[in-house]
């Protein structure tokens, strides 16, 4: 191993999962929601938060619409 390396010689790029990398956030959900994930959860056997997590991943990669109606 060398004693010193010179940083701007190594070619530095940037990390390619930086956008996959989870953060921390505060949400407010129906106590009606998060039964339902947390059954469904049950059933597949992974976390609830992760179950969440994938189904609004799968949202995104599909690019669901909201259809609102106020009714």
């Amino acid at each position: 191993m060398r004693e010193e390396y010179d940083i701007n010689n190594l070619n530095p790029r940037k990390n390619p999962y930086t956008n996959r990398i989870k953060r921390q956030i505060t949400i407010n959900l129906d106590g009606e929601i998060i039964n339902y994930f947390k059954e469904q959860s049950e059933n597949f056997g992974i976390p609830y938060q992760t179950l969440i997590n994938l189904y609004l991943s799968d949202c995104v990669k599909s690019k669901r619409e909201l259809n609102i109606n106020w009714s």
